[in-house]
């Protein structure tokens, strides 16, 4: 039997070492708490997704396209300046007439710097907030973009999400007619649906080019990272895919509308080195949504050889040349690579040089 003078010495001593020990198992034996959804980011969405709720005898307003030349929205993710933007300005501003066909919105996380580099990316700053890795920042922002997008201009027809480190490996000209090219027949599925999916604001048939993996490795442990995603998100609809892609409209329609899954993805990681959200949601959602819809493969060229802390190899200006402009185009589909990454900010001026005689010219 312990004294009763030494035992509130004992207590205090089980408690202080029972302390650590809570703070390690709490967040394993309680679920974690969902974080609320920012009051600002919720506006934006319901305004982005009632722009698709209103039925219209114009045709090109049922499209979602006011205009009939539709465009290409780029939208830029970035959590320092954008090192490229003069080869980008280069790319949207190559003819006149390009400048019809493209809207640019840029997301700057204000807690970086960031230098509004003046010409086609003047005054494209979004209402921006912080972004993390390994968190569900990097998705709001991504749905930010594209409602902002949405909002903002009609024609909007593709959304492409790129990063700073980013770079064209094509002419405009050959971007736009790549993504416009006449459409494949609709599938059973699209046939069934044709109706909703034209009303939602994209023309049935085009593809979002996003990838969209289910045999990766670690792809349990990511599944697992942040809790149980049950019933919403069972683990054989679980997917991997990169973090950049190319939506079409009544797919980017599909994101800003989505609460089931982002209430899921939100949550906060458990291992946050098995935890990437922003590769894993969005081509989950459009897999379980419209998996005909999907090309299934990335247009954005990635090297992830010999990668590092879950990032990709970065682009020395000593690779940079002709050749390797050519090799990043390369690709096993149908369609050649329209951008790449990761690209350090020397290789900017490398670059330039191959700008007019090799990336420009198709």
């Amino acid at each position: 039997m312990i004294p009763s003078a030494t035992s509130p010495v004992i207590l205090s001593l089980l408690l202080l070492i029972s302390l650590p020990l809570l703070f390690i198992l709490a967040p394993r034996i309680l679920p974690p708490r969902i974080l609320p959804d920012d009051p600002d980011d919720v506006a934006l969405l319901r305004r982005a997704a009632a722009i698709h709720s209103r039925p219209s005898a114009n045709p090109h307003t049922r499209l979602g396209i006011t205009n009939p030349t539709p465009k290409i929205a780029f939208l830029f993710l970035t959590n320092s300046d954008l090192h490229f933007a003069p080869l980008w300005q280069r790319f949207f501003t190559a003819r006149d007439d390009h400048r019809r066909l493209y809207n640019i919105y840029v997301h700057a996380d204000p807690f970086a710097p960031y230098t509004d580099p003046g010409g086609v990316f003047k005054d494209r700053l979004i209402k921006s907030k912080r972004t993390r890795r390994a968190s569900p920042s990097l998705i709001s922002a991504a749905r930010r973009l594209i409602a902002t997008a949405l909002v903002d201009d009609s024609a909007n027809l593709f959304f492409a999400l790129l990063s700073q480190q980013c770079v064209p490996l094509h002419s405009f000209r050959f971007v736009y007619r790549t993504l416009l090219t006449p459409p494949k027949p609709p599938t059973e599925s699209t046939r069934e649906s044709g109706s909703e999916l034209t009303r939602l604001g994209s023309r049935v048939g085009y593809q979002s080019f996003i990838e969209i993996l289910s045999n990766e490795p670690k792809l349990k442990e990511r599944y697992t990272a942040r809790g149980s995603m049950e019933p919403e998100v069972p683990f054989d609809k679980f997917k991997v895919g990169s973090q950049f892609f190319i939506l079409v409209r009544r797919h980017a329609v599909m994101v800003v509308r989505d609460t089931k899954l982002w209430k899921k993805f939100r949550l906060p990681c458990l291992r946050p080195d098995a935890c990437y959200p922003e590769e894993h949601y969005f081509p989950t959602l459009l897999s379980m949504e419209d998996p005909d819809g999907c090309s299934h493969f990335t247009l954005t060229r990635v090297n992830w050889t010999g990668t590092a802390h879950g990032h990709p190899h970065a682009y020395t200006p000593p690779e940079v040349s002709t050749e390797l402009i050519h090799k990043l185009r390369m690709s096993n589909w149908t369609y050649s690579y329209l951008f790449a990454r990761k690209f350090t900010p020397e290789c900017l001026e490398p670059l330039m040089k191959l700008a007019g005689k090799v990336i420009f010219r198709d």
